[in-house]
């Protein structure tokens, strides 16, 4: 399907699709829709940016049967607010359908999601702690259901919840249908899905090149100095619609966003030791454009959907660098353009190095003077091809090739013009 109008969706969500201004699918969607369309588990592999939330919450809401007065999809998201993202795309997408969903996140009162669940949701989107929590109390019919959607699997595994999913799973129909959807799948998680999936279809796109189209990537030296002072340059010589700047820990994100505020620079922050009433609070601050600048750990990097990311900084290098694509596919989203800047310094060469084997196309640039510079490229001389110099073909010239030549004469021609050019230097400075 080429077209949004090739499928054969029922007029609510064929409505939907066109007020969300969706013509054609992206590849991930392509792929994915008629797989879930038939029923066929599956794994949707691909980066950040790509479309994957409407690959699964368009099919999910074209099977669901409002008449059915039952729960018949649960779809987890490891942080909070990719599940509040989730929930909020398919009111979008479920308006005026009949369909009820239902959004089941730690910090919020288990009193009254267990009141809401009364109503016999027909999906429930939500973390995986707060979904095991309401199915072991039965206040989650969850054995109903016959679809399990797992958003992000691989952070979802590195945060420790695939055995809370283990838990609820587990009491789904033997049936079930899966699908999960991750940009990486790490070795540890194939048991979990050998558990639950047997032989599914395995889509993988973008392995090659995740990344974003519209990126101008900056690679900017710090030098010895204040790496702080250094990124207030930075942030004084652009003036971005949203920047956020990514820190490796908590710790850092706090000492950070305090010093930049010190510094006369109004700037939020995102990261996991907020409390669900503070992260709430400051994603709506976000949303209401009240920063320029957001820092945030790489909580923010992975499947949260912060509107209008113009600069993405890597105030530090990530220590898993995958993480890298991650953090910029945050910016240069639904066919705008974005810029990348990262700060390093030497010891961070073979980490830029690595990142560049990944295609990424660093510009080697600085701030001086409050203007943007190019830079020679870090290894413009061990990268230069060598070029004879006069001495160079002097040397040759003299040092000719022997007409008989016995073994070795290479090393010992090579000895001779090595003696003969630094003589001819020494020379050439006394003059």
């Amino acid at each position: 399907m080429s077209r949004y109008t090739d499928y054969q969706f029922k007029p609510f969500l064929r409505d939907a699709i066109e007020s969300l201004g969706f013509t054609s699918p992206t590849p991930i969607q392509k792929e994915m829709i008629p797989l879930i369309l038939k029923g066929t588990s599956a794994i949707g592999q691909a980066h950040t940016g790509t479309g994957k939330s409407h690959s699964f919450l368009i099919p999910i809401a074209e099977r669901i049967i409002p008449n059915e007065d039952q729960l018949q999809a649960v779809i987890t998201a490891p942080t909070r607010e990719l599940a509040i993202q989730l929930s909020d795309e398919l009111k979008k997408l479920t308006e005026n359908s009949g369909i009820r969903s239902l959004l089941l996140i730690g910090g919020t009162d288990k009193k009254r999601s267990a009141d809401k669940l009364k109503s016999n949701p027909h999906i429930v989107i939500g973390t995986p702690g707060r979904i095991r929590d309401m199915a072991e109390t039965g206040s989650l019919a969850i054995h109903t259901a016959s679809i399990l959607v797992i958003d992000e699997a691989d952070l979802a595994f590195d945060m420790g919840f695939i055995e809370d999913i283990d838990q609820f799973a587990s009491r789904m129909p033997n049936d079930l249908e899966m699908y999960v959807f991750s940009a990486t799948i790490p070795e540890k998680l194939k048991p979990f899905l050998g558990k639950y999936m047997d032989s599914p279809m395995h889509v993988q796109l973008d392995a090659k090149k995740p990344l974003t189209e519209g990126m101008h990537y900056s690679l900017v030296p710090v030098r010895g100095m204040d790496r702080r002072k250094k990124l207030v340059q930075v942030l004084e010589s652009i003036n971005p619609y949203l920047a956020i700047i990514f820190t490796n820990t908590k710790q850092n994100a706090d000492e950070l966003a305090s010093y930049l505020s010190g510094q006369g620079i109004k700037t939020g922050k995102l990261h996991g030791d907020l409390n669900a009433r503070e992260r709430t609070r400051m994603m709506k601050q976000i949303r209401d454009l009240e920063y320029q600048f957001i820092v945030a750990t790489d909580l923010a990097a992975r499947g949260i959907d912060i509107p209008g990311v113009s600069h993405v900084i890597n105030y530090e290098l990530p220590e898993d660098l995958e993480f890298y694509i991650h953090r910029v596919g945050r910016t240069a989203r639904a066919g705008l353009e974005g810029i990348a800047i990262t700060l390093y310094d030497p010891s961070e060469d073979d980490a830029i190095v690595k990142i560049e084997k990944l295609g990424v196309p660093f510009v080697h640039e600085d701030v001086k003077n409050g203007e943007w510079v190019q830079l020679k490229e870090r290894h413009s001389r061990k990268n230069r091809p060598k070029e004879q110099d006069e001495i160079d073909k002097k040397a040759a010239a003299m040092i000719k090739k022997p007409t008989k030549v016995k073994p070795g004469y290479k090393k010992k021609r090579a000895q001779e013009v090595e003696r003969f050019k630094k003589r001819q230097r020494r020379l050439t400075k006394k003059k």
